[in-house]
């Protein structure tokens, strides 16, 4: 590895102080690349006032320049992709041809205009024109598909639009979504800078969706640029305002259901030489997060977003773009019923007979605020290379808040014991730096990133149930409260929790923590952590291209330096072959990868299980007390895309992923903090589908499906938590999803006029296996039932003593026809011949598995709408647009989860009805 850094380094120096300077102009953005050049006439003239548009069919990304006094023109900031190119000119026949844009070496198109008429429109010919011949399964989205899909989740709409545009995706609650059968091992790449720490709402703010120009999901094998997380990669090209001369922008707001209102307003202006796009946006809402009730309270939210990208280029080889973006969000911890009117201890809690009174509603809220800075240098080294150089520093600060009287934070025995304040830091600071070049067959990229990872956790944590630790037990075994010792049992009526009685259940009372039991006169344990991980990468790819061979070679060097060392060689390969008579593209690909740890909570989940105090408050599982290490992975891909001549476009890939310390979270009670655990090994096989429909007589579609199993396997080897997995048999983790699909379809009336827009989608469910169901060991050692399994006059029956009366209807639990209400618990035990849910599906009596066969959320199908106008009174240069949009129109009552022990419970959105209204100039 060391003879490898020195020889790249060299080689990288050499390549830059040696090369000619360019005449080529340069080009900001790592992501996306410059397509340019100059239009002549059939006797070698310039061509000025020419009109040079590039349009991609299947992402609906377009583009348009004119062309100068010399006959030039220039498109910068165009996404990675093949493009049609069409140039235009009064007198002179319409030229069109094909041009592919691959890396950041701006691509050089000389068009010659022949004497004829003009065409204003560009057509797709065939199915070449919509077919990749490329290894890697991606999507591909562009802003004017964007604008036009309704999205589900306001405060985190990129997760949402990732959701719905990627096959392999399963839908979470609070915009959260598993990739490839992996718990949110997925990382974004802005602009060429790598994020892999976590960007749901929960965790940290996400890049605003009116920053955003156009992104690609890539599914397949990573190639070897991308690593640290990588089941889904987010490639995003943010919004630039170079060469938007006049200013364009628009102001916008809406108003909707929940009383969520936004606001936001976006400008870009700039010249040939430079430009500047801004964004400002923000929301107030009923509903920020997804709630444990359908019915919405205690769930107010509020976000705030500012983005700003300069592009400056100070001469025909030399350029700089930044990037800016500051985020604050502020939201409640969404109640349950059980967290009103919540009832705990108020005087005498170490006495025989303690006082207990309303302590209120539970009142938990966090607070999250986010920058990054990430400014990037680029020089054409000749007009076959390009250099890029970009250091970039992001941070979240990270604030929970318990309720004002922490004891109102108790909630039901199984869900929350405890109560905790936090406050922890994330600082990324890196360099990343790389070299492109292209010639003849060869896309070369060598490239290094280094970068350190600062982090701060402070926790302070106590008991808030008179029960979790009791020093004494009633005649029947059950935790009472009061009392501080087991030597005072006896002479209140009690019998001492001391363990000493093998056929008492209750987990003996534990002395280290009573210095920390809110109920008993105890106070705060805090909690210090910190730790800088160090991460260097390596890498260097080649596209190779040869007639209708394509080839991805590869290679990746990571060292990571944490709490836990790894050091990893990561081989990237992938082949594709393009049947030129029939538009078929076959593809294999192979990748081995370097998993790392979630860096939220990281030390606390890896050293509090050591912890005497700690263990018992995080539920940490016997004897499993290591460091969070890196995983390693190897991947393995084949897929095909095929065209249906200019209608449609299909492709497919069929996913192994082997993973030795596969990671996955667990959940502290009520709370949206998490931490991260290692399991032994997981491994995920799945397929994905995606129709692509272009627009043909101004309707166009979108398709896509997926199966991804996610079978984990003992033991547990770190972290904090878990409920699962604890027989040593593998099980199904709380993401795996048999199969979800997507239909989007869209339509616009005549050239100008409104336009439609539809969403289907069908989710066959989670994993939910805190259900109740019946199942004896004894036939089924895997079975996920046996604690739950009675004998109700010699009969099956199933014992729900382990809920709350809201928990059983959170489930929508039934028993004898009669269903659970908030207030109001079934019988128990019920009858397993009389035991059902209708959100819920339960295995039948002894075959329900934790591998094959575990309970599932119910199927549900969610509808969504929308309507727009993009220009109400036919303006030229200014612009009025309404828009109208329905979630969940057909108010479906479903669940993302049950009591999963990454997030919870949630319900689905209720319907959400929003209209906004634009300023457009």
């Amino acid at each position: 590895m060391r003879t490898f850094v020195r020889c790249f380094t060299v080689f990288l120096l050499a390549v830059f102080l040696q090369a000619p300077s360019s005449f080529v102009f340069a080009q900001s953005a790592v992501s996306s690349g410059t397509i340019s050049g100059t239009v002549t006439d059939p006797t070698g003239a310039v061509v000025p006032n020419a009109t040079v548009s590039i349009h991609n069919p299947v992402s609906q990304y377009s583009r348009t320049a004119t062309t100068d006094s010399a006959g030039r023109f220039r498109l910068p900031n165009v996404p990675f992709n093949p493009y049609h190119l069409m140039v235009n000119a009064t007198g002179f026949a319409s030229l069109v041809q094909d041009v592919e844009v691959r890396s950041t070496v701006p691509v050089i198109v000389n068009p010659s205009l022949s004497l004829g008429e003009t065409s204003t429109t560009v057509t797709v010919e065939g199915g070449r024109d919509l077919i990749e011949n490329d290894p890697t399964f991606h999507t591909d989205i562009d802003r004017n598909l964007i604008d036009r899909v309704p999205l589900e989740s306001q405060s985190s709409s990129l997760s949402s639009l990732v959701t719905l545009v990627s096959p392999g995706v399963a839908a979470d609650s609070n915009g959260l979504f598993h990739g490839l059968g992996d718990h949110a091992s997925n990382s974004f790449s802005i602009d060429g800078q790598p994020i892999t720490d976590q960007q749901s709402k929960v965790f940290s703010n996400q890049l605003p969706m009116n920053s955003v120009q156009s992104l690609t999901v890539i599914s397949g094998a990573p190639p070897a640029e991308f690593g640290g997380k990588t089941s889904l990669v987010i490639q995003v090209t943010t919004r630039s305002g170079q060469g938007q001369s006049p200013p364009t922008g628009s102001i916008t707001t809406t108003y909707g259901s929940f009383g969520s209102a936004t606001g936001a307003i976006d400008v870009g202006w700039g010249g040939q030489n430079w430009g500047n796009f801004f964004e400002f946006d923000g929301l107030n809402t009923g509903r920020f997060l997804d709630p444990p009730q359908f019915t919405v309270f205690h769930a107010k939210g509020n976000l705030q977003n500012l983005f700003d990208r300069l592009d400056y280029q100070f001469n025909q080889s030399d350029s700089i773009h930044t990037s800016l973006n500051y985020s604050r969000s502020w939201f409640q911890t969404p109640n349950s019923y059980d967290n009103l009117n919540v009832s705990n201890v108020v005087a005498g809690g170490t006495s025989a007979n303690p006082v207990f009174g309303n302590v209120g509603d539970t009142d938990q809220r966090s607070k999250i605020e986010t920058f990054n800075i990430a400014p990037t240098y680029t020089r054409v080294i000749s007009p076959n290379a390009v250099f890029n150089f970009g250091p970039y520093v992001r941070k979240d600060f990270y604030n929970y808040y318990p309720s004002t009287n922490p004891l109102a934070d108790k909630g039901p025995p199984n869900l929350q014991t405890q109560t905790i304040a936090q406050y922890r830091t994330l600082l990324n600071a890196g360099v990343r730096s790389d070299l492109s070049y292209s010639r003849g067959i060869n896309n070369i990229k060598l490239g290094a990133v280094y970068e350190q990872t600062f982090l701060r956790e402070r926790n302070s944590l106590s008991v808030v149930d008179p029960t979790f630790n009791s020093p004494c037990l009633d005649a029947d075994g059950n935790p009472v409260s009061g009392l501080t010792d087991p030597s005072q049992c006896i002479g209140a009526g009690l019998f001492p929790n001391d363990g000493s009685n093998p056929a008492v259940t209750a987990t003996p009372f534990n002395p280290v923590l009573l210095p920390y039991d809110l109920t008993r006169g105890g106070g705060y344990y805090n909690f210090f952590g910190h730790t800088d991980v160090k991460e260097l990468a390596l890498y260097v790819q080649d596209q190779i291209k040869f007639h209708d061979w394509l080839f991805n070679l590869g290679i990746r060097g990571d060292l990571y330096n944490g709490l836990a060392i790894a050091r990893q060689a990561e081989p990237r390969v992938g082949i594709a072959y393009n049947f030129n008579k029939t538009n078929t593209v076959l593809r294999v690909s192979y990748a081995r990868t370097l998993e790392t740890p979630f860096n939220e909570n990281l030390v606390l989940s890896s050293t509090g299980c050591a912890n005497a105090v700690l263990s018992p408050l995080l539920l940490c599982s016997p004897g499993v007390q290591g460091i969070l290490a890196p995983g390693y992975r190897n991947e393995f891909h084949a897929g095909f895309q095929q065209a249906f001549g200019r209608y449609a476009v299909v492709s497919g890939e069929y996913i192994w992923k082997y993973t030795h310390n596969a990671f996955d979270f667990s959940v502290l009670g009520n709370t949206p903090i998490t931490f991260p655990i290692d399991w032994h090994n997981s491994k995920i096989p799945g397929y994905m589908l995606r129709v692509d429909v272009p627009t043909i007589h101004n309707f166009s579609a979108f398709v896509t499906m997926s199966s991804v199993a996610a079978r984990f396997f003992p033991p547990q080897s770190a972290g904090a938590g878990a409920t699962v997995g604890q027989s040593g048999f593998p099980f199904r983790i709380d993401h795996d999803e048999k199969f979800n699909q997507t239909t989007h379809l869209q339509y616009q009336l005549k050239t100008h006029g409104p336009w439609f827009g539809f969403n289907w989608r069908y989710d066959s469910g989670l994993v939910a296996g805190s259900v109740p169901c019946y199942g004896l060991a004894s036939v089924n050692p895997n079975t996920p039932c046996d604690s739950t399994s009675v004998t109700l006059n010699g009969q099956p029956a199933v014992d729900l003593s382990g809920l709350t009366a809201n928990q059983e209807f959170q489930a929508g639990l039934i028993c004898n026809g009669i269903r659970a209400t908030p207030t109001t618990p079934l019988p128990t035990p019920c009858p397993a011949s009389e035991y059902r849910s209708s959100l819920v599906s339960i295995p039948a009596p002894n075959t329900g598995d934790n591998d094959k066969n575990p309970q599932r959320i119910a199927p549900r199908s969610l509808f969504d709408a929308v309507i727009g106008e993009e220009n109400l009174f036919r303006g030229d240069h200014y612009r009025w647009s309404l828009q109208l949009q329905a979630i969940n129109f057909t108010n479906k009552y479903a669940l993302y989860n049950f009591l999963s022990t990454f997030s919870g419970t949630h319900y689905v959105t209720p319907r959400a009805l929003t209209a906004e209204i634009g300023f457009h100039f």
